[in-house]
């Protein structure tokens, strides 16, 4: 196995792993559109580094994190809702991508790479990232496990047992948003909703239980990246495409197999 392929395979088991605990989040609190919105600010951010010769990964980072403290601002003080407010900020921040994209008078290959995912731009940078934010999800899931079932379960009820629900729905979609920064180049930022939620999706089809959630939501997301990336390899097809088709298999199949249902649909 040569470097190359190590690279990418890990890069793959660790944007599984971590897509699959933050899809438990995102499909709970039903923010689906927050991988949208994200990705689209981390676009932006990409496009501000090429265009201020700033690392892209380091600058989208922080536009994802800059723009998803919004969210819940937003949401509170206009009292709407979080879907509401994540389109607000999508709408803006795609309106700004775009006008930031018409200023580079040269080839936009690079911005494109961003969008659809480029298997060849993932580096050791990005394993050695990935790797943080593992560790950093981990650890938060260790040291605020019961905080963010409640959180997860009713934001208003945590509150009222005493829980500081805000550090905890804050950090949530501070994780979320990395978690799209970091995987914008490997999936892009137009295919990267579909990680972050297939996974939850389908693992919900065949439990309630958080934690077996979250192990069957890893499990799928694993499955999807590794089969995706193998499949791929051998096929010369693209890369984030095969891993999104396969993710979408695994959950027609979730719902025909599911014991939620009466009968096979």
């Amino acid at each position: 196995m040569n470097q190359f392929f190590l690279r990418i395979f890990l890069v793959s088991i660790l944007s599984g792993i971590i897509c699959g605990i933050v899809s438990v989040w995102v499909v709970l609190l039903n923010i689906p559109f927050i991988s949208v919105a994200m990705a689209h600010s981390a676009f932006l951010g990409a496009i501000f580094g090429i265009l201020s010769n700033i690392n892209p990964l380091l600058s989208s980072i922080i536009f994802c994190i800059t723009f998803s403290m919004f969210i819940g601002p937003l949401a509170e003080e206009g009292n709407i809702s979080l879907n509401i407010s994540t389109s607000i900020i999508f709408s803006f921040v795609l309106g700004l991508s775009f006008l930031l994209a018409g200023l580079i008078k040269w080839p936009k290959n690079e911005i494109l790479n961003f969008l659809w995912g480029n298997i060849l731009a993932v580096n050791w940078t990005s394993l050695f990232v990935l790797s943080i934010i593992f560790i950093v999800i981990v650890i938060f899931i260790i040291l605020f496990n019961k905080e963010i079932f409640a959180v997860l379960f009713n934001r208003e009820i945590a509150k009222s047992v005493g829980i500081y629900e805000k550090f905890i729905f804050y950090s949530l979609l501070f994780l979320c948003s990395i978690t799209v920064a970091v995987n914008l180049n490997y999936i892009g930022g137009i295919l990267v909703f579909s990680l972050i939620t297939l996974p939850a999706l389908t693992s919900y089809q065949l439990t309630y239980n958080l934690k077996t959630m979250y192990i069957l939501s890893i499990i799928f997301a694993l499955i999807s990246s590794i089969f995706g990336l193998i499949i791929s390899y051998f096929l010369s097809l693209p890369t984030a495409a095969t891993i999104i088709i396969f993710a979408n298999l695994i959950y027609f199949i979730s719902l025909l197999i599911s014991p939620k249902r009466n009968y096979l649909l």
